[in-house]
């Protein structure tokens, strides 16, 4: 007989369970199905491609953004973790798959980039290699793969993490005409124990669950060419968010 809740990282655990076996694609056993997934590199998987998202290329270009601490959350094949290392920040990137870190690693020693990359789920509270404050917390594409209850680690991550007067960007799934993602109720996620691909959001979603912070910008990606230098695809909302001072 189980009897081993008694915090809130024991009810987020129970939580998780509801979700097998997709809880492994947030886990700290999530690195199997992300291998899997980033196992073949020429899949025309749109975010495969080395391009820093557009979005992160305009905050710095206007002056937004200047360098300091980056955390680049879910960091992939470090498309956005090099650029930041190559405008002068000093980057950690963290990410489930080892797959996906050795990508990032290769591509980082061709461009002669010193990026820090931690292999891990950086919502565990078990998870030391992050510490201190960072200037930038940086997240294309993890929120949205992120069960609703895990949003409460997402916020505490934040939390710890984001240093005063700092700033979270993220790309998430766009709800509406165009989007990506599931735009069912977050209840039902729990009733079918699937995230249906990935939860869509609304603009006035996003602003409370992050009402903690200042919104600087919260506006769809803008849609860039093949050929463009930078990554965007319309179905992603593009957001900045900063820290009170």
């Amino acid at each position: 007989m189980d009897r081993n809740v008694r915090s809130v990282e024991d009810v987020l655990k129970l939580m998780d369970d509801l979700f097998a076996p997709e809880a492994d694609r947030w886990t700290a056993a999530g690195s199997d199905w992300w291998d899997g997934f980033y196992a073949d590199r020429e899949k025309p998987v749109p975010f495969f491609v080395p391009k820093p998202d557009e979005n992160l290329v305009g905050h710095l270009e206007r002056g937004t953004l200047t360098p300091g601490r980056a955390l680049d959350l879910g960091c992939g094949p470090g498309r956005n973790a090099l650029y930041l290392a190559a405008r002068g920040f000093a980057v950690d990137a963290v990410d489930l798959s080892p797959t996906a870190l050795a990508w990032a690693g290769e591509r980082a020693r061709e461009a002669g980039a010193d990026i820090r990359f931690h292999q891990g789920n950086a919502f565990d509270p078990e998870f030391t290699a992050l510490e201190g404050s960072y200037d930038l917390i940086y997240d294309s594409g993890c929120f949205h793969h992120l069960p609703p209850h895990r949003r409460v680690s997402y916020l505490a991550l934040v939390e710890r993490h984001l240093a005063p007067g700092g700033h979270l960007a993220l790309t998430a799934f766009a709800a509406g005409e165009g989007g990506m993602g599931s735009e069912e109720p977050d209840a039902t996620f729990y009733r079918s124990g699937g995230l249906h691909g990935g939860l869509a959001f609304t603009d006035a979603s996003l602003r409370w669950i992050f009402a903690g912070l200042e919104e600087v910008e919260l506006r769809r990606m803008r849609d860039e060419a093949p050929d463009s230098a930078c990554f965007g695809e319309p179905f992603l909302w593009a957001g900045l968010f900063r820290r009170p001072a």
